[in-house]
C-alpha cells in the first residue's frame, strides 16, 4: 500500500544549506522507490490557516518510507533542512484502492453506540461528540 512522507514547513531562513538540500534529497529517495508528489508549488487554503509549504513524496510503503527516514544518506543531509527551516514531517499509510468512507462512518457509529470512543472524543475530550 502506498505511503506518504508530508512536510508542513514554516518558517524557513533562505541558506546555501536549503539550496544543497533540495538538490541532494531525490538521490536519497529514489532507492526505496520515493518520488516528489507535490514540491515548490503554491497551495490554496480553502479553510484554516496554512503557513509555509508542503511537499509530499509518494512511496512503494510504510517500511520504504521509514527505510528512506532512516537512511545513512538522508540522516546525512537532513540537518541541512532543520537547522534553517522549521516544520513538521509525518510518514502517513495510503488507502488501498477498496477503501470505503461509508464503511467507516458505519463502525464509527456502532463504536459510539456501544460506548467506545470515537475518534473525535478521543481527539477533544468532549463525550458530547
Amino acid at each position: 500500500m502506498t505511503a506518504y512522507a508530508i512536510a508542513h514547513l514554516r518558517e524557513a531562513t533562505p541558506h546555501p544549506d536549503i539550496a544543497e538540500y533540495i538538490e541532494r534529497v531525490t538521490a536519497t529517495f529514489e532507492p526505496y522507490g520515493g518520488r516528489f508528489l507535490v514540491h515548490g508549488a503554491q497551495h490554496e487554503v480553502t479553510e484554516g490557516s496554512w503557513p509555509g509549504h508542503v511537499v509530499v513524496i509518494g512511496f512503494p510503503g510504510t517500511a520504504e518510507a521509514r527505510a528512506w527516514w532512516d537512511s545513512p544518506a538522508y540522516r546525512e543531509i537532513a540537518p541541512l533542512r532543520s537547522r534553517h527551516i522549521e516544520g513538521d514531517i509525518i510518514l502517513v499509510p495510503g488507502i488501498t484502492e477498496t477503501y470505503d468512507a461509508a464503511a467507516t462512518a458505519k463502525a464509527m457509529r456502532e463504536a459510539i453506540l456501544a460506548g467506545q470512543p470515537s475518534d473525535s472524543r478521543q481527539r477533544t475530550g468532549n463525550p458530547k461528540e
